[in-house]
């Protein structure tokens, strides 16, 4: 253990937590009580707005000192009640990563970003270079030293922001969504920093929607509307599928196929899934579907020799040539930083090509006017709020049919048929006073009110729980039926694999895969290539002698072969 916990039995004791924020009608939190042992993790999991983030920030005393609420019960760090203290003063026992990283980062430079926080906690000046180097290290940002952090990519930015934390190294460590915009290698690298982290006595909450992360974990708990709604040993918990979705969580795969197939106490680990599987004969005895490209309309863009330079020199593409047809749904995937957002801005004007061209039906897109591709290719940001400014829903869907000079009935009209499509009936609430689900929907309808034929979303189910997951992959899987062409930017594995009908790959600013989703998941080594992982039942699937892309497929594949 580290010299702060040695002899501490629990790092961190909530008894009887309640707080409601100022102006609430209802509580936040209400009658939290658990306990972390020292050198232990905790994963808390639930639905958006069931007191997740609530908790982290009373647990670092943000709330209240920095967001009005009143509090009660206890909370106690290493024994040691908090009730009282200053923010400031807790900063040697208790750090947090903030769900929204690029809140904490401020600094023009790496290496001063994680610098700014040893200085200023009084480290010796003689440890702070081993120390930086040690963080970034560990989250695979070694070389990144004198790079412009607004210059990452937002899985870079989240990996800085975990290291300025690991940096501090205090015995207890807050991530509230740590890894929300990091490719699936990613994950695996930042949950295995996490593992020695343990190992070496910090005690560890982790806030998460991925139940991948739990598997690990010595306590999970799903907090419910403000409650526990059930804590306890992971593997318990999490083969309760029903309980999970009550709680808004995806249940594992594997937990979700043993009990379609009635089977008890399923092994979190697949490879033991799988064996487990295969001694009682429920085994798949058909071969993959054969694999076809989808049927494409006529191209609506294309590229070709497509590249692209940032003005400090870094080269993002390379040499891109891509046809993209009307109607596809098509998953642009691959590591952080691979340059798929440099593509997708491509797409509709947002970039120039510093070499080769973009044409929209033949035309190229540099010379045609931005609110003609704004009508023809709509873009929704990754962060929801970067797109985000008027002051009431209406007024944000209005604003671009406005804008393109049509009359007052066409706008009106355009405005109620893109929320009906969304789901969202507040037309005169602030769009920031939305959760981010909402807002994610808000975003896409003020595109939708322009009629695009065309839809590119940036990361759309980020940060989302999953029934606003499904409620926004629901959305798509309407436009793409009604006609429109879809392309998401996506680590989720289980999104491309159940939604998407083509794949294209990048990696370093080139593209390495462009077809069918089966052949890319069988790919073992491509995927280890591509920094990405298949989702857990295609790895299952895979041990078993298939490539199934949900658990719907495979349980059905059991049954035919049982």
């Amino acid at each position: 253990m580290t010299r702060a916990t040695a002899g501490v039995a629990s790092a961190v004791t909530v008894r009887d937590l309640g707080c409601t924020y100022a102006g609430a009608t209802r509580p936040a939190l209400d009658g939290l009580t658990c306990e972390l042992p020292a050198g232990g993790l905790a994963v808390v999991m639930g639905a958006t707005g069931a007191g997740k983030s609530t908790l982290a920030r009373c647990l670092t005393r943000l709330v209240p000192c920095f967001l009005p609420a009143d509090l009660r019960g206890e909370i106690r760090l290493l024994g040691q009640p908090i009730d009282g203290a200053r923010v400031g003063a807790l900063a040697g026992t208790i750090g947090m990563v903030f769900q929204d990283f690029e809140a904490q980062l401020f600094s023009t430079d790496v290496t001063q970003e994680i610098v700014f926080g040893l200085e200023h906690t009084g480290v010796a000046p003689d440890q702070i270079p081993e120390r930086v180097t040690r963080a970034l290290a560990a989250v695979g940002l070694a070389g990144f030293e004198g790079r412009d952090p607004t210059t990452l990519s937002g899985g870079e930015k989240q990996r800085l922001a975990i290291a300025g934390l690991l940096a501090l190294r205090p015995p207890i460590m807050v991530l509230d969504e740590p890894t929300t915009d990091l490719d699936p290698t990613g994950r695996a690298e930042v949950f295995d920093v996490l593992g020695r982290l343990r190992a070496e006595g910090l005690s560890l909450v982790l806030i998460e929607h991925d139940t991948a992360a739990a598997a690990a974990a010595d306590l999970l708990v799903l907090l419910r509307d403000g409650r526990i709604a059930a804590s306890g040993a992971p593997a318990r918990l999490l083969a309760d599928v029903d309980a999970c979705l009550a709680a808004g969580v995806r249940p594992p795969d594997v937990c979700r196929v043993f009990a379609m197939l009635g089977l008890v106490e399923p092994p979190l680990d697949v490879t033991a899934a799988a064996e487990r599987l295969r001694a009682r004969g429920l085994v798949p005895r058909v071969s993959d579907e054969p694999v076809s490209r989808p049927a494409a309309g006529s191209a609506i863009i294309e590229m070709r020799g497509l590249g692209h330079r940032y003005p400090d020199g870094r080269r993002a593409l390379a040499d891109v040539s891509l046809s993209i047809g009307r109607g596809e749904f098509i998953a642009l995937v691959g590591p952080n930083g691979s340059g798929k957002t440099t593509l997708a801005k491509h797409l509709n004007g947002l970039l120039a090509p510093t070499e080769g061209r973009v044409t929209l039906e033949g035309r190229d897109v540099a010379g045609l006017p931005l609110e003609t591709l704004a009508q023809r290719v709509g873009y929704v940001f990754q962060d929801p709020d970067h797109q985000l400014f008027a002051a009431t829903v209406a007024e944000e869907v209005a604003f671009g049919p406005q804008n393109v000079g049509l009359p007052a009935a066409e706008v009106e009209a355009r405005v109620a048929e893109a929320l009906a499509a969304v789901e969202l009936r507040e037309r005169d609430a602030d769009p920031f006073l939305l959760d981010k689900g909402a807002r994610q929907r808000l975003a896409v309808a003020a595109i939708l009110a322009l009629r695009p034929d065309v839809l590119v979303l940036d990361e759309p189910t980020t940060g989302l729980d999953f029934r606003e997951q499904e409620r926004m992959l629901d959305l798509l899987d309407r436009l793409h039926a009604a006609g429109r062409t879809v392309i998401i930017i996506t680590h989720t594995p289980w999104v491309i694999a159940e939604h998407a009908r083509r794949v294209v790959l990048l990696k370093g600013g080139r593209i390495r895969y462009d077809g069918p989703l089966r052949p890319f998941f069988a790919d073992e080594g491509l995927a280890a290539e591509a920094a990405f992982r298949p989702p857990e039942v295609t790895r299952l699937g895979r041990l078993l002698g298939c490539t199934p892309l949900s658990v719907a497929e495979l349980v059905a594949w059991i049954g035919r072969g049982a």
